[in-house]
């Protein structure tokens, strides 16, 4: 068989597919084939329980759990064979060739009359690539373009895309710090960017990769210290957005979470200036993870909230209940609590929580810079000033904090 391949698209919708084999091949195969509304008749001896779920739970999917007979490929249109046995696949393609059908032989790519690309789906584009049956030089060539895709190297939108158009407002996630925990979708705002607005919290590895012509404004609302207020953050969107750019506001984090993220959209609304919200990666439970502790887990706790810690318990304008904190069994995630560290483990331990309740705290996480400090409620406080714990960092309290030693943190 010849090893250069024609790539063309084929429209496999209400088209009868035929897959031979219920293994991690075929159960790769048939999420995009579900997603292309083909007729798709499973004929395997024995599937994976994905495969199963499949066939119990897509009305496209026909399950047949036999071996392949001849006569099996009678009225497809297109065929795979991916069974473990190399006779079996071999007499598949002898059957498709008599009957004029294309089909992929999964285990010696070509002998088939069809070759599957590795491919993906971005931004409303589907990409595939053919390396002449070499299945590990087309993958690692469609994740490095991928990967040019979602760092904006390559164009993937015309002028007018509805989610990047002129004259419009994106609030990006950023993430809790990595530059790799950005959302595509949010790296992919970011490549189309004509001017960024962005939170000190924002990657800002993910500035640098601007081009020069983007306007960048630094947004910064550093603790204590000097302030964009937010009317000025809110003005600025807008009137870049009316001069005719794609404005991009960066934060760390999440828009939504303790970002102020919903008061810009409303600023925006109110001046008639469209708004895309894309969401991002929470420091909450991102920072944490990443530092080897799980906000929940089984048989530890059912239940965590994350605080707010820029205001003091008995602070006039404070939403918190700590007394319903701190009776509580659950994880609680501080965030912003650093300055207030001693006020918050005394409300707690006066509500009720043990003194021995483990604490972790973990600065700059996810970062070259990340710190973890371990602690108790008792002595968070004292710990926390002994380390120049500084912010950002997020304090985890509750058993969880205890449970990170599989991570050798």
């Amino acid at each position: 068989m010849t090893e250069n391949a024609y790539l063309v698209g084929v429209r496999l919708a209400g088209k009868k597919v035929v897959v031979v084999g219920g293994g991690t091949v075929a159960q790769r195969r048939l999420g995009l084939l579900i997603a292309n509304d083909a007729d798709i008749h499973v004929i395997t001896r024995a599937a994976t329980p994905a495969v199963e779920a499949m066939g119990d739970h897509s009305p496209n999917v026909t399950l047949t759990l036999r071996d392949y007979r001849d006569g099996d490929l009678d009225g497809a249109w297109y065929a795979i064979a991916a069974t473990d046995d190399p006779q079996v696949n071999a007499a598949i393609i002898d059957e498709a060739e008599r009957r004029r059908i294309f089909c992929v032989r999964a285990d010696i790519a070509r002998e088939g009359t069809a070759v599957t690309p590795a491919s993906f789906d971005y931004a409303g584009l589907s990409v595939g690539v053919l390396a002449g049956g070499e299945h590990r030089r087309s993958a690692a060539f469609r994740s490095a373009i991928h990967e040019a895709m979602q760092k904006g190297l390559i164009a993937t939108e015309t002028e007018d895309s509805p989610d990047t158009q002129k004259g419009t407002v994106a609030l990006v996630g950023g993430g809790p710090g990595d530059p790799e925990l950005i959302t595509v979708r949010g790296r992919r705002m970011l490549a189309r960017a004509d001017v960024v607005v962005a939170d000190r919290l924002a990657p800002p590895e993910l500035l640098a990769e601007l081009p020069p012509h983007v306007e960048v404004i630094d947004a910064a609302k550093i603790p204590y210290g000097r302030a964009m207020a937010q009317e000025a953050i809110n003005d600025v969107l807008v009137d870049r957005a009316k001069a005719g750019a794609f404005v991009v506001r960066l934060k760390g984090g999440d828009p939504f979470v303790f970002a102020r993220g919903y008061e810009e959209v409303l600023a925006c609304a109110e001046a008639g200036i469209p708004v895309t919200v894309v969401p991002g990666v929470t420091s909450a439970i991102a920072v944490p993870e990443m530092a080897g502790v799980p906000v929940t887990h089984r048989a530890v706790n059912h239940e965590f909230v994350v605080v707010s810690g820029h205001l003091a318990p008995n602070h006039p304008e404070s939403l918190v209940n700590w007394n319903a904190l701190a009776a509580m069994s659950g994880t609680i995630v501080l965030l912003m609590a650093v300055e207030r560290i001693e006020l918050f483990a005394e409300v707690l331990r006066a509500g009720g929580r043990p003194a021995n309740t483990p604490v972790v705290v973990v600065q700059q996480g996810t970062t070259a810079a990340q710190r973890v400090v371990r602690a108790t409620l008792a002595d968070a406080a004292e710990t926390i000033r002994a380390e120049g714990i500084r912010p950002p960092a997020i304090i985890v309290i509750g058993a969880v904090a205890g449970l990170s030693a599989a991570f050798g943190t």
